[in-house]
């Protein structure tokens, strides 16, 4: 039924459950992210989202200079329009091109670089390949006590049927791509409560957290627990 076409945030399609948009305005709420990254902007309903979260939050001097950064492979000219018409578009910035290019990435990454705590919403091309490269790339960004949502988890516990026009499938999905991650990553776990509460989510083991922050000072690499 296309259930997640039904929706919109503030007149732009969002394409998500009503279910996850509450507990990513949860999220953001805990966090306090003043840069939220997003790869898949799709028509820009999930930026004006995130955007209009981070603008409330910063009303109560929570946040400062907030922005949104989302990256599309193609951002189609109408819906870029129609997102940099928004009244919420001051606080997002669009790059076009693939999330896993690398001089795309430096330019994402070296815009972060002032930011004080970052949140990443992984959104895009959903193959185990692409979204594992995601990962690999975007997950140093996020800030301790940060997450990274990794969206359409839910693809590996549906029947193929359901994607056969699609280069995804269950067992080539982006949980697959986040188990393969935690194997060697245990600075991140999946936050169960979250899907817990909501029941009903596109990102079942999607919404992860940092809990411990690696640094690396005078060549020796430090893990921190987080108390």
């Amino acid at each position: 039924t296309n259930y997640s076409y039904h929706f919109e945030w503030l007149g732009r399609p969002i394409i998500q459950y009503p279910q996850d948009i509450v507990a990513m305005q949860n999220l953001i709420w805990t966090v306090k992210p003043d840069l939220i990254i997003e790869t898949g902007i799709a028509r820009g309903g999930s930026l004006i989202f995130y955007a209009s979260i981070l603008k409330l939050i910063s009303l109560n001097n929570k946040i400062r200079s907030p922005k949104v950064l989302g990256v599309d492979i193609d951002i189609r000219k109408h819906n870029k329009k129609s997102i940099l018409s928004h009244p919420m578009s001051k606080y997002i910035e669009m790059i076009e091109g693939s999330s896993t290019n690398k001089s795309i990435f430096e330019q994402i990454k070296k815009k972060s670089k002032k930011a004080k705590k970052i949140l990443v919403i992984l959104d895009s091309k959903h193959t185990h390949h692409h979204v594992l490269e995601e990962i690999k790339l975007y997950a140093p960004l996020v800030s301790k006590g940060s997450y990274i949502v990794v969206f359409d988890t839910i693809i590996d516990e549906l029947p193929n049927k359901y994607n056969k026009t699609r280069p995804w499938s269950k067992g080539n999905s982006p949980k697959t791509a986040v188990f393969e991650y935690l194997e060697t990553h245990p600075e991140f776990e999946i936050d169960k409560s979250i899907q817990n509460k909501l029941l009903i989510t596109v990102a079942p083991d999607g919404y992860l957290k940092r809990i411990w922050q690696i640094c690396k000072k005078y060549d020796v690499l430090y893990i921190l627990l987080i108390s």
